[in-house]
């Protein structure tokens, strides 16, 4: 595995050999830790590529502080629902808020729901609910970001600052938290060393539990520590508990003697170790956050004013403080580091429903976690969106199991061709095996057509052929073309190249 894994540095299809095997922590941690840092920003970018894993770059943002007033949280959350930026709810603040407001939490959070339609990720979750601390935590200015590292230790003592009677109470409101949610985080640094940081693992797990019995995806924040033993920690726990994202928390807690370098090899190491392929940072410093975006990052989590998450991504030590308005920086950031593909970079609410589109015409059940071929169908959007009013809110003309039932009717001919190779074609495919002769897939990225015809020809017994990009020669050859995009821009364009197509939207 350790000679695929410098190969797929330079080679894509040796990149996709890599992802279609079992890899186990230790080994790539050790094969990627010998890799220089530019090395590892061209490894980690390969794995950002579809259908290996996911494309996407987007921002998360904290909208609530313990000690904002309700029109501008509220007006918070409205803000980034219309730039199609997905809540970060820290559960703490929530509470707080809707405490001085004079409701419950969870009342609070059915508000935020009924105005926003948007994925929401929770965090700051306990065994009881959210976690609550005293005001000394949920103040601080953002000491350790401030002073930089090395980490010692929560000045704070946090998670031992935490009001255990006070989370208690809100027992009977624990699981509709979850229920509102998209995904909820969970923390595993405590496994790492920072037991003053994170809740015991062993509550963490439970947590983990909770969110599985909902259906909820499933993020793992972890530090970078040291940048190998560390990291090994993290990434064995997160996959033992059954993790789908992982979240990579750098800033004072990146320890590594060659901080910038062990930021990017993590941001490799976990492209190609997270189950569902999306890969975040809750804290770097601008520097990190940079080069981890070069190296295949999805996400950065940032913040209004006064939430937490507004200084911990984008600052650096000096700068890094409560009250930062970190979400322009990060955009900006992001839109420096990432160059435009088929989606714009930060994703905005366009791509979201393009997204939910895809996930509904392919239909819950053949998503992830759902394989077909060597690999998930997706990433862990494809499981989250379906929780949201988006999802609900967007509609389509058809969906895969139409096309199947046309087929069945004869509608369909013989040769079918799928112009576009994305995951949505994995599903047609399948769906279409037992119903036509031939299939044929056209994709203008031809290494994602190749890709995609090795990942068809081991799972389906269908005659399979691709043309090389050649939409023309595809449309020519068949008796019914199927557009698999759900982006309109793209549907619409081919519909006017290629009359009598069939397609989702």
């Amino acid at each position: 595995m350790e000679d695929l894994i410098k190969e797929a540095i330079h080679n894509l299809d040796a990149a996709w050999e890599l992802a279609k095997i079992d890899k186990d922590p230790i080994t790539v941690v050790d094969a990627i830790s010998e890799l220089s840092r530019e090395e590892a920003i061209r490894l980690g970018y390969n794995f950002k590529r579809f259908p290996i894993g996911c494309d996407l770059t987007e921002v998360l943002v904290g909208t609530c502080a313990s000690d904002l007033e309700e029109i501008d949280f509220l007006g918070n959350c409205i803000l980034s629902d219309m730039i199609g930026a997905s809540i970060h709810a820290c559960a703490y603040a929530f509470a707080d808020m809707a405490e001085s407001y004079g409701i419950k939490g969870v009342e609070l959070m059915r508000k935020v729901r009924e105005i926003t339609e948007v994925p929401i990720d929770l965090d700051h979750f306990g065994e009881y609910g959210p976690m609550r601390f005293p005001k000394e935590i949920t103040h601080c200015m953002g000491q350790c970001y401030m002073e930089g590292p090395p980490f010692k230790g929560c000045p704070r003592n946090r998670i031992h600052s935490r009001l255990l009677d006070k989370e208690k109470e809100a027992l009977p409101e624990r699981d509709e938290w979850v229920r509102l949610s998209t995904s909820v985080a969970i923390n595993l640094t405590s496994a790492q060393g920072a037991e003053a940081h994170a809740a015991p693992i062993k509550e963490a797990k439970s947590v983990a539990k909770l969110a599985r019995e909902h259906g909820k995806g499933l993020e793992a924040i972890m530090f970078i520590g040291d940048g190998y033993d560390d990291l090994i920690t993290a990434f064995e726990t997160a996959l033992e508990i059954g993790v789908d994202v992982f979240v990579l928390e750098g800033g004072p807690f990146n320890l590594a003697s060659d901080p910038l370098g062990a930021f990017a090899r993590a941001v490799a190491m976990a492209r190609i170790l997270a189950p569902g392929k999306i890969v975040a940072t809750n804290g770097a410093y601008e520097d990190e956050c940079r080069v981890g975006l070069r190296a295949g990052l999805n996400a950065i989590i940032t913040g209004f004013p006064r939430n937490h998450h507004g200084y911990m991504c984008g600052y650096s030590p000096g700068t890094a403080r409560r009250g930062n308005f970190g979400l322009p920086r990060i955009i900006k950031i992001i839109k420096d580091e990432v160059p435009w593909g088929l989606t714009r970079a930060p994703i905005q609410k366009g791509e979201l429903e393009a997204l939910a589109m895809a996930v509904k015409a392919a239909g819950e059940d053949n998503v992830y976690p759902t394989r077909i071929g060597y690999t998930f169908v997706g990433d862990a959007h494809w499981a989250c969106l379906p929780h949201t009013p988006l999802y609900r809110r967007v509609k389509i003309q058809k969906t895969v199991n139409d096309i199947k039932r046309m087929a069945m009717e004869g509608l369909l001919g013989d040769k079918v061709a799928i112009l576009g190779a994305r995951f949505l074609s994995w599903v047609i495919g399948k769906e279409l095996e037992d119903c036509v002769d031939e299939i044929i897939i056209s994709d203008t990225d031809q290494w994602v057509e190749s890709v995609t015809l090795d990942n068809l020809r081991s799972h389906l017994k269908v005659d399979l052929d691709g043309v090389n990009g050649d939409d023309k020669k595809a449309y020519e050859y068949a008796d019914t073309t199927i557009i698999s995009s759900t982006i309109p821009t793209v549907v619409n364009r081919i519909s006017r190249d290629f009359r009598d197509t069939i397609s989702f939207i």
